[in-house]
């Protein structure tokens, strides 16, 4: 039987019911759907609109539709309009027409509502651990690349030298801040809006207070006319995994670059590699460029749903419905990314040589200016002399290092023999050893402050 069928003459166009209908994607909700099922016959025997054995048998009931699904037995019927429609027609034909009390005061619209954000916690939760494997492999892999030197780079020209555990580093940091908005987002979603009706409120003594807590909320929500078309959990979970997303494609892009033969920093692992179907030697980085190509989807999924958002009237209005596809679609997605993306930093190979190689002493012109600093020239004089040392090694083919004492000093007297000590790759990571610096000392700082957010 239709949950809304009596005041119409006639049943829905197919053409209809095909656009309405949303039991080929909420059906993923029935556990949320009756687990708030059973916490609602409690309240409603407790509140004395139903009896306490009214209650058992729909409770009864309601365990045995979802043992059905559990096992993979249920059968959706022709008439399953939604998960709902499903779960109450089964319901009542295990339990007889008492299942119709079920419905009391409830509506759709608080139950979905209720259902959605109970999954999205656990979904947020699930994705939280995904992320976490990922900064694990990072960190493990930064570990044992210390004292590997590398260029750092800014603009995409070669900047200063760091390690490898620096790069690698910089990664865990993108995602633990997006781990923290994932915990805010989940913080937000622990309202309940069961009761709160249609849109009016629950005309029964039900206490919404402990079906909260009883469901695992943290409370009941404020206003009932809000609860039913509060649909900002979605959007911040939606914004949560699309800017993860993005910090997963810089990621790849790194990857992307570095794995190509002219940097050769890195290579991956044949599992995480394709070929082409007419060059035999390519090897290529098919993964990466998915992981860059799939946050343009997760993106689109937010930028999509905010646009539905933005002119709906107060109240529950159908286009709500829109929600779920749009975060099932990008969790998804990051479920295909992130073991694909973990595995491929745990695997990775890192060239030291190839990345030593690529360390220029041009990398260095920042300590030269630091050695004046420290001589007592102010910053920016010693900016500018170093540029204008850095001009005359382009104008005579010459590395930095080659460059005389005397053509030095003809540019700033504040030059000395241990000027050479400047060009020494090694120490200029070293000196970087202020909290959060590319130094050994500092990364092993980073690192055991990681490990202690991992644990």
């Amino acid at each position: 039987m239709s949950l809304w069928g009596g005041r119409f003459s006639e049943p829905s166009n197919e053409d209809l019911r095909a656009l309405n209908d949303s039991i080929d994607f909420d059906h993923v909700l029935y556990a949320e759907d009756i687990e708030g099922s059973i916490v609602y016959a409690r309240a409603l025997a407790d509140a004395g609109v139903i009896e306490q054995a009214e209650a058992a048998t729909i409770i009864a009931g309601l365990r045995q539709v979802m043992q059905e699904f559990d096992d993979d037995r249920f059968e959706i019927q022709a008439g399953d309009e939604d998960i709902h429609t499903a779960v109450e027609r089964r319901l009542t034909e295990i339990v007889g027409d008492v299942g119709g009390k079920l419905h009391t005061g409830r509506s759709r619209n608080d139950q979905v509502a209720t259902d959605f954000r109970l999954w999205s916690i656990r979904a947020a939760d699930n994705l939280a651990g995904e992320i976490r494997l990922l900064q694990t492999a990072l960190v493990n892999m930064a570990e044992a690349h210390i004292e590997t030197l590398m260029p750092g780079y800014t603009h995409l020209q070669p900047a200063q030298p760091i390690s490898a555990a620096h790069w690698l580093l910089s990664f865990f940091w993108m995602l633990e801040r997006d781990q923290d908005r994932l915990r805010s987002a989940r913080a937000r979603m622990a309202e309940c809006p069961l009761g709160a009706g249609a849109l009016a409120g629950n005309p029964f003594a039900i206490d919404r207070q402990q079906l909260a807590a009883d469901l695992g909320f943290d409370h009941p929500s404020a206003n009932s006319l809000d609860a039913v078309s509060d649909r900002d959990f979605v959007a911040d979970l939606l914004y949560c995994i699309s800017l993860c997303a993005i910090h997963l494609s810089r990621l790849a892009e790194d990857i992307l670059l570095y794995s190509n033969p002219v940097f050769g920093f890195v290579a991956l692992d044949d599992r995480y590699s394709t070929g082409s179907s007419l060059m035999p030697q390519k090897r290529n980085a098919d993964p990466m460029e998915l992981m860059r190509g799939k946050a343009g989807r997760v993106i689109g999924n937010l930028t999509g749903f905010l646009t539905t958002l933005k002119g709906l009237p107060s109240g529950y209005n159908k286009d709500l419905q829109e929600d779920k596809e749009a975060l099932f679609d990008s969790l998804e997605t990051m479920y295909r990314l992130l073991p694909v993306l973990t595995a491929t930093i745990s695997s990775l190979r890192i060239n030291r040589e190839a990345m030593a190689a690529a360390l220029s002493s041009d990398l260095l012109a920042t300590d030269l200016a630091d050695y004046l600093v420290r001589k007592g020239l102010p910053f920016r004089q010693a900016h500018h002399t170093i540029g204008a040392i850095v001009r005359l090694a382009d104008e005579r083919g010459l590395d930095l290092p080659q460059l005389e004492l005397a053509l030095l000093q003809s540019v700033s007297s504040d030059f000395t023999e241990d000027v050479a000590q400047v060009f020494d790759f090694r120490q200029s990571v070293a000196q970087r050893r202020a909290f959060g610096g590319t130094a050994p000392a500092a990364i092993r700082q980073q690192i055991e402050q990681a490990r202690e957010i991992l644990a």
